[in-house]
């Protein structure tokens, strides 16, 4: 068997042959996009032409080319999304050498090397989210709950704990909560001794379920048990006057009962009621005060509002009260596979029936946010509910609803509520970014924040329309940043970073909940993978965002992947946690995270640190 050798002329020469003509198709491109390139803000106009090579190179399978490439020792351009010309002038300079030719330096040519396009990242980046803490490079932003609308020490702690930026939904709560979260955060900041950026997202065109009938009205009892079924706390209700909103102290939940009834009750009374299953149960009342009584159930009781207190002391003037002030359980549809549903241009939704006689089957409505959809998608296209929980085919369009088969459900089926997101991953649907509220909240988020976010942006329409309302408000030097969400945002990702260029500052958040939905959870990582080296070609940063340490933050026990999802943060500038119950403690577990990752991994690069736990210099275990 011949060897071939790998530094043969002829090899060498082919190779740069073909690294001339990517070259020339690279210049060609920039020369191509010159309209965009033009709009481009100063600051960005290295970026915008380094982005352009970038989207030439990866229009054709490389991967021949870096084989050969890697064969003989040379880079492969694996690595080159931050300075792609500059790189593929390094590798045919030294191709040049090898075969004996002059060459040329091409720097005047190069929008960015290796070290100026890391310097052009940090910029954009710290022009964007602020100066990173010290020790960490990637910065945390958290989502503030409604809570820090009224709690000035929430969010301290949350400073304190490691906030770099602090992310207010425009989706809830109002402008008065946003303004106090606003003034909080600054004041905060202010007296911890940090910078600490406001990020406002705006709502967007969110499609989402319309209003659901509520349930009946329904008050468990439930005591708490030991294993072996024996009680050791009893469920504890508060029986106070109908239409009374005060607590009964001790109470976990409370039922309206009749005023003359009520004062008739004493400590030590017992209450006997049929309950909805036709259960007898009683209740003892351990207390009674001005609020009402405290009473004790040590068995489990399914409290209605047919259900009667009957008083066990006799010669009563009322021995017995309804029950009232129930409450409603959420509105909830249960779907299965092979059901129907009509998503509606308005109403109430509800289950229904279809069909008469012994021929009906059931099926359910619900209206949908965005009724203008409905002239916008086509018969056949998928349809999601509730981040993919639950999916669809849409069968039949009318003119008032549209009919979908459930084929996505778990084997006993899934409860749908209201205010729930819908995507429709197939459907070209034309919908403007900006609402009529959307704009009207920029009004206030152009006094409060330092950031804006997209949401559910598609097109370069849309980041022209978010730029010339800043323009009319005076913001201009408010930072935007994209949330790619959509499968059409991705699918139109390089014209939205061009024109996102043409702000001062501008970011890429990658929203992996309703992408994951959008483009397929399959694809996700890949997805994920081709935004981050677009946006690192376009020396621009990036928020990791959606579930990051979610069961850590909800539960205060991480899950094993979600401890190495996070890990993945660190290919990103920063990385958003959403709210919770343990989120200072998520904060710390993310910040220990962060600062151990970016000793091994910068971007795509692996940094070759001294692995110190497997000890080189340690004798081996035979010895």
């Amino acid at each position: 068997m011949q060897v071939v050798d790998t530094w043969d002329a002829g090899v060498c020469k082919a190779l740069i042959d073909q690294l001339w003509s990517l070259r020339a198709s690279m210049l060609e491109n920039e020369a191509n996009l010159a309209a965009w390139l033009g709009s481009v803000d100063p600051g960005y106009k290295a970026s915008a032409r380094n982005l352009a090579h970038y989207l030439a190179l990866r229009r054709s399978d490389r991967r021949p080319l870096q084989e050969q490439l890697a064969r003989i020792g040379l880079s492969s351009l694996g690595r080159a999304e931050s300075h792609v010309l500059a790189n593929l002038d390094k590798v045919l300079g030294i191709l040049h050498r090898l075969t004996g030719q002059t060459w040329q330096p091409h720097s005047e040519e190069e929008p960015a090397g290796i070290q100026s396009s890391q310097k052009l990242l940090e910029r954009h980046t710290s022009d964007l989210l602020g100066t990173p803490p010290a020790g960490r490079a990637v910065r945390i932003m958290v989502t503030l709950p409604s809570e820090a609308a009224g709690d000035f020490g929430l969010v301290r702690r949350l400073i304190v704990s490691g906030m770099d930026i602090a992310r207010i939904n425009c989706a809830h709560d109002g402008p008065e909560q946003w303004k106090a979260m606003a003034a909080h955060v600054r004041r905060a900041a202010k007296a911890v001794g940090r910078q600490v950026k406001i990020l406002m997202d705006l709502g967007g065109p969110k499609l989402r379920t319309g209003p659901i009938a509520a349930g009946p009205a329904l008050l468990k009892l439930r005591p708490q048990r030991d294993a072996l079924g024996r009680v050791l706390v009893p469920a504890r209700v508060g029986l106070r006057l109908a239409g009374a909103t005060s607590s009964v102290a001790g109470a976990a939940v409370h039922a309206g009962v009749d005023a003359d009834w009520l004062d008739q009750l004493r400590a030590g009374d017992r209450v006997d009621l049929s309950d909805a299953r036709g259960a007898e149960r009683s209740l003892l009342v351990v207390r009674r005060d001005e609020e009402g009584a405290l009473a004790e159930c040590a068995q489990t009781a399914y409290l209605v509002p047919e259900t009667r207190l009957k008083l066990r002391r006799k010669g009563l003037g009322m021995p017995t009260s309804p029950l009232a002030d129930l409450p409603s359980k959420e509105g909830q549809l249960h779907l299965e596979r092979g059901d129907t549903l009509y998503l509606t241009r308005s109403g109430i939704g509800q289950a229904t029936r279809l069909g008469k006689g012994k021929k009906q089957r059931p099926a359910s409505m619900v209206a949908c946010t965005l009724p203008e959809i409905f002239e916008q998608v086509c018969i056949g296209e998928r349809i999601w509910f509730d981040d993919g929980r639950i999916g669809g085919v849409i069968r039949r369009i009318e003119e008032d609803r549209l009919e979908v088969e459930i084929t996505q459900a778990r084997d006993f089926g899934e409860k749908l509520a209201s205010d729930k997101g819908i995507n429709l991953p197939d459907s070209l649907l034309d919908l403007p970014a900006l609402s009529e509220k959307d704009i009207a909240d920029l009004k206030i988020v152009a006094k409060l924040a330092d950031l804006v976010g997209l949401s559910y942006v598609q097109g370069a329409r849309d980041v022209d329309t978010l730029r010339a309302s800043l323009v009319d408000l005076g913001a201009t030097d408010l930072g935007i940043v994209l949330k790619i969400e959509t499968r059409r945002s991705f699918e139109n990702l390089p014209e939205l970073l061009f024109c996102a260029m043409a702000s001062k500052a501008a970011g890429v958040m990658i929203a992996r909940g309703d992408l994951a939905v959008e483009c397929g959870y399959e694809r996700l990582a890949e997805v994920q993978e081709e935004i981050l080296w677009a946006a690192e070609a376009a020396h621009m940063p990036v928020i990791w965002a959606t579930q990051v340490l979610e069961t850590l933050a909800k539960t205060g026990l991480p899950s094993r992947a979600e401890i190495t999802d996070a890990a993945m943060g660190e290919r990103a500038e920063c990385v958003m946690l959403n709210k919770g119950p343990h989120i200072t403690e998520a904060m710390r577990t993310l910040d220990d995270i962060l600062r151990r990752m970016q000793a091994h991994q910068s971007k795509k690069r692996p940094l070759l640190r001294a692995l110190n736990a497997w000890g080189g210099a340690k004798k081996s275990a035979r010895s």
